[in-house]
């Protein structure tokens, strides 16, 4: 019987890593399958935790067994992680890195009921004052500065630590992304961009 080798593509390894393995002569294969080898573990053990939650909620849900509020919340929280990386992991890694991102991932994981709560508050507080900002047409107004400030208060509960430059690219980004411009301008067209612009002043990166 004769084993077939299989391909790059066949083995899960994105189009990137293939290109350079094509293209480069110096090209480290074996570190590469190695980085892919961990992410895929990484993927796993996120897949196997999803698959616990589902079970477990369909199991509540037939009264087979009685989740607690924990169990619901970390199910709730795995979720959120899961649908995040589903729309945006590739990008998200592309851009601030694998470290990065599993550094704040974890920050959610470790998140407990009452922190979840209080960025809860904190996100409406932050569109509420964007769109009383909005009205002014002043991102450097006190309004649109608050709301910049606390954006930046939001993003401590997510991000490992703070970089002004960090702030000002995920603003850019706001407005550079269909789906993020989407969200901030689905009340008044026009406030990813005043949002850009009051973080962008409130951060010191509009020069």
């Amino acid at each position: 019987m004769v084993k077939k080798k299989l391909t790059y593509k066949e083995l899960g390894v994105n189009l990137g890593s293939i290109k350079g393995i094509i293209a480069s002569p110096d090209f480290d294969e074996t570190k590469a399958l190695k980085q892919h080898y961990n992410e895929l573990l990484a993927r796993r053990q996120q897949l196997d935790a999803l698959i616990h939650n589902v079970e477990k909620t369909i199991f509540n849900k037939e009264g087979k067994i009685k989740m607690s509020d924990k169990e619901k919340f970390e199910g709730f929280k795995q979720k959120l992680l899961d649908d995040n990386e589903r729309e945006y992991g590739k990008e998200i890694r592309e851009k601030y890195g694998k470290d990065a991102v599993e550094k704040s991932y974890s920050k959610v994981k470790n998140m407990t009921q009452e922190e979840y709560d209080a960025v809860t508050k904190l996100s409406e507080e932050i569109t509420k004052t964007l769109g009383e900002a909005f009205k002014t047409g002043d991102p450097a107004g006190d309004l649109a500065q608050k709301a910049a400030d606390l954006h930046k208060q939001w993003l401590s509960f997510y991000w490992d630590s703070y970089s002004k430059e960090a702030h000002g690219g995920l603003a850019q980004m706001y407005v550079d992304d269909e789906r993020f411009k989407a969200y901030y301008d689905k009340e008044q067209s026009g406030t990813a961009e005043f949002l850009r612009d009051a973080i962008l002043i409130y951060t010191g990166m509009n020069k």
